[in-house]
């Protein structure tokens, strides 16, 4: 019996290879294999938006290798990721083999460990069409966003700009918090602080809290002052004190939206990297072998669920009595409830092994992998530790019925904090001081009033979103799901709608226009509402509530109405996007540069063209590219034109060489590139030349006389069948005969080396 596992990266896949017998094979699909395709809709509306997948190019070889390897095995399991996107990989993996959807082919592990895997391999079950139909429809719902809003907005806004679905919501609000900054004014207030000294207390420094009342805000220098006359000389006397103790419970273990907020935070990753990082460490480790080899180190860590396994929390517990003591375990092992709309396919992000402590395993790890293994390990550890214990004072002091208010902390019982600080913004009392010594004060007791000082404030703006900040708002509002926030933040970003800035997110001219024209043309689109009810359709196609027939028809209905009012208007919504100014002048007039885009990417421009033709090239970030100057080197011939010398060149495609008398003379002339082989027809050199269309090709060096040429590698050797000479197709690693007579080919990978060539 032979047993064929696939699963979607190659490193999963080496990494569960150890933990089955001789009798399994481990092959990735490395993704997707089918897709819609790119160059049409791909979607049938009319017959109930039935989709039309094809192959994904250069899938090519890994499919024929599926069928080899599904055809020689006894039975085939699907082992990709355990969430929608796996699901609907493993419905196209079954579809492309042959795999009836009633085969119990599925596996799915939350954690790639030996027992896990094993465990899995023998409890196959039948693919979900629920988690697919739902895949499918958020696909195809993506698809036809994209497909006939993008071509709106090359005709309104600029060409090459692209639409989505849940990205245009993103930016939309990025952009309206910017309107909010612009918009916000400024408040005045003002605070007042006194300095006591107290008998027994010692120093205390409280704020002005308001009138006997209840609290006040000054508002203005008027009232502040008032406040500082009234009480200027006059005995203050405390009116107020509270001794009390209150407890901290620990925070719940990491999903996939408060691990990306936590490492934003506290590591300065960004959410891309924060899930890549998390990816490594979920799909294996090469462990020492004392450690048990290679074994993925975190559960799946694309979750919403707080779920635990009740064997992770009895391991938790166990190590926590045996490291910090029986104290710091809670009388009843802890519970979390996951939020409204929450999946709960899986547990919570959580260590695999929490033996295996982060100490223990950094010497396998890179820098990232070991800060968010530490990460993730402290925060679950934390998550079933007993409550922090603080001791906490309130105290008032009173003078001419005017209160000022002072409150203190001190921890009692660090419990949870012992594995995991929370971060500060998470203390106790909000305008608290952490005291090492509470004071001990009792109502009546006279203050002496050492200093006390007035200060003007201002609110603030808003603060702009950063990774974190938008993630939380993304889920709290239940736009997007897990695997999708960090996709959505770096396509906003490398479509120019929102730029960094520092670690906040900055919407472009070019995110606020298109965000304008949206919310004109498409207002249901761009609407958070609209958008979190449509990820609420979807969870309910995975539940079989709804059909994707029905999700999609009452959508569409919807979006066609928008779009065919959008087109008849599409005169009057056209907008002249201003040229973005870079902080660059022209060297040569003097004007401030523009950034532009041409065949070849971004690159700086003189706003005064046609009179000044400056450009310069720039690199990822804007900046312009510095050239390195250098004497051009001869090419030891004359030009045949003029007679000037010739120098050597480099181009786009390579070595050339040119006239040193540019640019009254442009004569030019190709680099000769010989490939060692001799032309098959008169025996002279082959030698490599380029198309019209810049594809490289190969010819005689006698040409015209010898017409000899082709687009695949001519070899030395000769057929073994009809003696004539051997090319080898590149593309199909392929040697074949060149003879139209003769059908002699075989499979063979040529290393093909030009010299000073470069292939577009």
């Amino acid at each position: 019996m032979s047993y064929l596992v696939i699963v979607e990266s190659p490193a999963k896949a080496s990494t569960i290879k150890g933990y089955l017998g001789s009798s399994y094979k481990v092959i990735a699909s490395k993704g997707h294999i089918r897709d819609l395709p790119k160059s049409s809709l791909g979607v049938d509306i009319e017959n109930g938006f039935e989709p039309h997948y094809i192959n994904i190019s250069g899938k090519g070889e890994v499919i024929k290798l599926l069928k080899k390897e599904a055809k020689a095995a006894s039975k085939v399991f699907l082992a990709t990721d355990p969430d929608r996107e796996g699901e609907a990989i493993s419905w196209h993996l079954a579809e492309t083999l042959g795999i009836p959807l009633s085969a119990k082919c599925r596996v799915t592990f939350n954690e790639v460990t030996k027992a896990a895997v094993r465990e899995a391999i023998k409890t196959p079950r039948t693919i979900d069409e629920g988690l697919v139909n739902s895949q499918r429809a958020r696909r195809i719902l993506d698809r036809i966003v994209g497909y006939k809003l993008s071509p709106f907005l090359w005709k309104t806004v600029k060409s090459g700009l692209s639409a989505g679905r849940v990205q245009s919501v993103a930016t939309r609000v990025i952009v309206e918090r910017e309107e909010e900054i612009r918009a916000f004014v400024p408040k005045e207030y003002w605070t007042i602080e006194a300095d006591f000294l107290h008998a027994t207390a010692g120093k205390l420094t409280a704020r002005y809290y308001g009138e006997g009342d209840g609290k006040c805000k000054l508002e203005d220098q008027a009232s502040a002052e008032k406040v500082l006359s009234d009480v200027e000389g006059k005995p203050f006397v405390v009116t107020y004190f509270k001794h009390s103790q209150k407890s901290r419970q620990p925070a719940p273990p990491f999903t996939t939206s408060t691990l990306q907020q936590e490492a934003a935070k506290k590591l300065g990753f960004q959410s891309q990297r924060t899930m890549k990082t998390a990816q490594e460490l979920y799909e294996g480790i090469h462990l020492s072998a004392e450690l048990g080899g290679v074994q993925g180190l975190i559960t799946y860590m694309r979750t919403d669920s707080l779920r635990i396994a009740e064997s992770a929390k009895q391991a938790a517990l166990k190590l926590i009595g045996e490291q910090f003591g029986e104290a710091y375990v809670p009388r009843t092992p802890r519970t979390y409830r996951s939020g409204k709309g929450a999946q709960d396919a899986h547990e919570a992000i959580r260590p695999a092994d929490v033996r295996l402590t982060p100490k223990m395993v950094a010497s396998a790890l890179t820098p990232d992998q070991y800060k968010l293994y530490k990460l993730i390990w402290e925060r679950f550890v934390s998550s079933q530790m007993s409550s922090a214990v603080y001791d906490t004072v309130t105290a008032e002091f009173t003078a001419q019925g005017h209160v000022f208010r002072t409150s203190g902390y001190g921890v009692r019982f660090r419990g949870f904090m012992a594995a995991y600080e929370n971060p500060v913004e998470e203390s106790p009392e909000d305008e608290s001081v952490r005291m090492s010594r509470l004071p001990t004060l009792k109502v009546g007791d006279q203050m002496v009033l050492e200093h006390i000082h007035q200060s003007q404030n201002f609110t603030e703006p808003p603060p702009r979103y950063n990774d974190a900040s938008l993630i939380k708002m993304l889920e709290e509002n239940g736009i997007g799901r897990p695997s999708t926030y960090a996709t959505i933040i770096t396509t906003i970003i490398s479509q120019s709608y929102v730029k960094r800035e520092g670690k906040v997110l900055v919407p472009t001219e070019l995110g606020e226009i298109t965000t304008a024209l949206m919310k004109k043309s498409f207002p249901d689109i761009v609407d958070v509402k609209f958008t979190a009810q449509m990820e609420s359709d979807l969870d309910n196609i995975e539940h079989g509530e709804m059909t994707c027939s029905e999700v999609l028809g009452e959508f569409y209905e919807m979006f066609e109405r928008e779009l065919e009012a959008a087109t008849e208007n599409i005169e009057n919504s056209r907008v002249e996007l201003p040229p973005e100014v870079s902080e660059y002048p022209c060297e040569k007039c003097g004007s401030m540069m523009i950034y532009k885009t041409g065949r070849y990417g971004r690159f700086l421009a003189c706003p005064n063209y046609p009179t000044c033709r400056t450009t310069k090239a720039v690199d990822k970030n804007g900046v312009p590219v510095k050239k390195e100057e250098s004497t051009p080197q001869q090419a030891g011939f004359k030009c045949e034109l003029c007679g000037a010398e010739m120098l050597v060149r480099q181009g786009r495609f390579g070595v050339f060489f040119a006239c040193s008398n540019y640019p009254k003379c442009r004569f030019t002339k190709q680099k000769v590139n010989e490939t060692g082989v001799t032309c098959p027809d008169c025996g002279g050199k082959v030698i490599t030349k380029f198309s019209r269309g810049h594809r490289l090709f190969y010819g005689c060096e006698n040409y015209p006389t010898c017409q000899f040429s082709s687009w695949d590698m001519p070899l030395s050797e000769n057929c073994p069948t009809c003696g004539d000479r051997l090319l080898y197709k590149k593309t199909k690693k392929l040697v074949y005969c060149r003879s139209k007579d003769c059908d002699y080919q075989r499979e063979e990978e040529i290393a093909e080396t030009i010299p000073g060539m470069k292939r577009n």
